[in-house]
């Protein structure tokens, strides 16, 4: 599986525990909207992880991003 797959499973725990786990989901529909936004409006902007060097997705990827047109 590797580290993706690590990844992967960490981020699916996570989600579980942060959020599914906490309440009923009456719809479908209901569940995939909280879903979206705890991914875009918590998990990707402001969540800091260990393995990006305790940056948010979006502010990992921003930094890199910047490196690589440094370099070019």
């Amino acid at each position: 599986m590797g580290s993706v797959g690590a990844v992967a499973e960490s981020f699916f725990a996570t989600i579980k525990t942060e959020l599914l786990d906490r309440q009923p989901w009456p719809t479908r529909t209901m569940a995939h909207k909280a879903i979206f936004e705890y991914i875009e409006g918590w998990f990707n902007t402001r969540r800091l992880h260990s393995s990006l060097g305790y940056l948010s997705p979006a502010a990992y990827e921003a930094t890199r991003h910047h490196q690589l047109e440094q370099v070019a």
